[in-house]
């Protein structure tokens, strides 16, 4: 285990020197990375909590952020009602955090947060890990408008986007126009009826919590509207971008992220559709970015790296990545503990795949005769055989997260034994 860690480290090291622009990476053990900017880096952003201005080096634990990040390749991102019913407390307590203006501070009025949620509320996942083999994670940055990434978008086989960035012909040659699936922000949602123009199988997916005012615009969409499920992380990159990353993860094989401001020498945030404005944790979050590149998480494409030729070489192949990750589990592990696929499962659950589809009897006729609920009825036996393979693998199990932050806190649902035999189990 040591040894193979103390390779892969040395990998990480040179990847983060060859693709960083500048940052260097210190390897302090088997776990432990420094990756440190140049003495000169204009740290521009103060924490005004703390009084200071954002460091030039940072630790990170390879170890515990490669298990973290594997681990989203084997868990669902869209919140569920067979994720509701099977946590402690999912529907008195989870459930009204993610209602805003409920008026409770639970559900203990269970008919009323169901009417809040019924309907971006599936019954099931209705993305599957492996789903998708290519998809590309689209930012907002203003550093899209230097490049001409378009068509090299568009060829991935979902493309995700975030909050309001615009689609049109206009930026077509830099963003391109395929519309996938669309995470926004709360204050995004407020405008959703004109975010959604121009596609009606776009698949919008809200970051934050309902309102009932989401409520009243969603009933006029034909697109498909879920809630995220995941949590905010307490430490590294922030912002939609970082639950972008981890809703690709949960689909596809391999994701490219554009259009995050990963190349140095910028003093605010820019986005390719409007007016500068202020940001969140550039350095740690360009720092936080690369690693993830050199773990084989996924891979960045800006200006920079796309005019000196972008070295892929360096990247850790998923041989490799898999063998750091056995590793580094064989390390991290508990004495006595199981170590087969369900090991992270705190809490257990059952349910069966074939309740009632999201969706309201007072929805317009708009929404009532489009194919909103597509993903929903989609049965494994349709899916890519990868997707199909890992079901089988995973015995049909769906997994969540509890906590973004810890590995050994899934939410662990089977389903019904009947299901489990309609599909070769």
């Amino acid at each position: 285990d040591a040894s193979t860690l103390d390779s892969f480290q040395r990998q990480v090291q040179k990847c983060v020197e060859r693709n960083g622009l500048g940052l260097t990476a210190t390897v302090k053990d088997a776990c432990k990375i420094v990756l440190k900017y140049p003495e000169g880096t204009n740290s521009t952003w103060r924490n005004e909590q703390f009084k200071i201005y954002e460091p030039l080096e940072y630790e990170f634990d390879v170890c515990e952020t490669l298990l973290l990040w594997e681990q989203y390749r084997n868990v669902t991102t869209i919140l569920t009602r067979e994720y509701l019913d099977a946590r402690p407390d999912g529907w008195m307590d989870y459930a009204a955090k993610r209602i805003a203006q409920l008026g409770a501070a639970n559900c203990s009025n269970r008919s009323l947060c169901e009417e809040h949620l019924e309907l971006i509320l599936p019954p099931k996942p209705p993305f599957w890990p492996r789903q998708f083999r290519t998809c590309a994670v689209v930012g907002n940055s203003g550093d899209l408008l230097k490049t001409e990434f378009g068509k090299e978008i568009d060829a991935h086989d979902i493309v995700i986007r975030d909050n309001e960035a615009p689609v049109t012909t206009k930026y077509a040659k830099h963003v391109g126009m395929k519309r996938s699936f669309r995470l926004m922000a709360r204050g995004v949602v407020r405008n959703l009826l004109e975010v959604a123009k121009g596609s009606d199988d776009e698949v919008l997916i809200i970051k934050s919590v309902i309102h009932r005012d989401f409520n009243a615009k969603i009933k006029l969409l034909p697109n498909p509207v879920y809630l995220f499920q995941g949590v905010v992380f307490r430490r590294g990159a922030k912002g939609t971008g970082i639950k972008s990353l981890e809703l690709a993860l949960s689909m596809c094989d391999s994701v490219d992220m554009y259009g995050f401001t990963v190349d140095p020498g910028y003093t605010e945030w820019t986005r390719y559709f409007s007016a500068p404005r202020k940001g969140h944790n550039p350095l740690q979050g360009r720092a936080y970015y690369q690693l993830l590149e050199c773990l084989g998480t996924m891979r960045l494409h800006s200006p920079m790296r796309e005019a000196r030729k972008q070295d892929w070489s360096v990247i850790p192949t998923r041989a490799t990545v898999n063998a750091a990750y056995y590793a580094a589990m064989g390390l991290k592990r508990k004495p006595g503990k199981d170590h087969g696929a369900f090991k992270n499962c705190k809490v257990w659950g059952s349910s069966s795949r074939n309740g009632r589809l999201s969706g309201s009897k007072d929805m317009s006729e708009t929404r009532k005769n489009s194919n909103y609920a597509k993903w929903e009825k989609t049965s494994v036996n349709s899916l890519r055989s990868q997707a199909q393979h890992h079901y089988r693998a995973m015995e049909g199990v769906t997994m969540y997260k509890i906590d973004g932050n810890k590995l050994e806190d899934l939410v662990c649902i089977r389903p019904q034994q009947e299901e489990q035999r309609s599909h070769g189990k």
